[in-house]
């Protein structure tokens, strides 16, 4: 009788645990994190994308079986199914819990398809992996690039006592100031706080490098450098409109494209990596 009403009481809890997860769907979002194994196959902790290579050799492996299987060449098949296994079993030696997600025996029914030039088993087979890429792809694919691609500015320092995000909010600071003086007709202050942005851009400049070593691209760059030129111009005897323009085309040439490639991730990045106590995921 005493195991009936606990059966009960555990269907009892079930449903308010998932009742409140219905009524709070909109403020709750599950993400699937990759497991700490793969980060040895990642930058920095790698001088090579070991695993970002592997994944490429698959899906070219992958193609040109289906397209020997089609041309039924069954020399070239073979040829490439060898590679594909090998590189497919790697999945499970570089992090050994994704072992269960592999589906080795499509693997090894597509080798027997390969020898026995059964080549519409071979596209059967080939399907079968392919959906079990698919399937770890959906879970993990854009979280792992987020965590493992993406720059990751928290160390990086402008100098020794300003941090990259300080800096980064100095340059914002500088930006509006010079859009308010000049709106208030304070064209001394505006001008003073262009010269101090365009220091600062180039402080910022120097840590860019850090990253962009082998495509290294100058910041601030020509088209920039014209701009800031122009927007002295205008903030000395240009018209209000003539300003505007000039702090709004530096604004997206200096600050937008960077922050469309940069911020997002780096936000987003740090909210994935972010520890959340028990209280805030209760408040939450």
């Amino acid at each position: 009788m005493r195991w009936r009403y606990f059966i009960v009481l555990q269907i009892i809890i079930g449903l308010i645990v998932a009742g409140l997860l219905y009524t709070h769907q909109n403020k709750v979002n599950l993400v699937k994190t990759p497991p700490i194994a793969l980060s040895k196959w990642y930058k920095p902790e790698n001088k090579r994308q070991v695993w970002l290579h592997n994944m490429f050799k698959l899906r070219r492996e992958m193609q040109a079986v289906s397209f020997y299987a089609q041309e039924q060449n069954s020399e070239h098949l073979a040829r490439w199914v060898e590679p594909l296994g090998k590189h497919y079993k790697k999945i499970s030696d570089m992090v050994p819990s994704w072992q269960k997600k592999l589906d080795m025996q499509a693997m090894s029914a597509l080798n027997d398809a390969s020898a026995a030039k059964d080549y519409s088993e071979v596209a059967l087979q080939l399907s079968k992996l392919q959906e079990s890429c698919d399937s770890c792809h959906k879970d993990y694919q854009a979280i792992t690039a987020l965590t493992y691609r993406s720059a990751d500015f928290s160390t990086i320092r402008v100098n020794e006592s300003t941090s990259f995000s300080e800096h980064m909010n100095v340059l914002t600071q500088q930006v509006n100031q010079i859009k308010i003086s000049a709106q208030d007709g304070f064209t001394e202050q505006a001008l003073s706080s262009l010269n101090q942005l365009n220091q600062s851009m180039s402080e910022l400049g120097d840590t860019c490098v850090s990253c962009h070593k082998k495509d290294r691209r100058n910041y601030p760059s020509e088209q920039m450098s014209k701009t800031l030129v122009n927007l002295k111009t205008a903030l000395t005897s240009g018209t209000a409109k003539e300003q505007g323009m000039q702090l709004g085309t530096l604004a997206v040439l200096a600050c937008a494209r960077c922050h469309g490639t940069h911020k997002i991730s780096y936000a987003v990045k740090k909210q994935l990596n972010k520890e959340v106590s028990l209280t805030e995921l209760i408040k939450h």
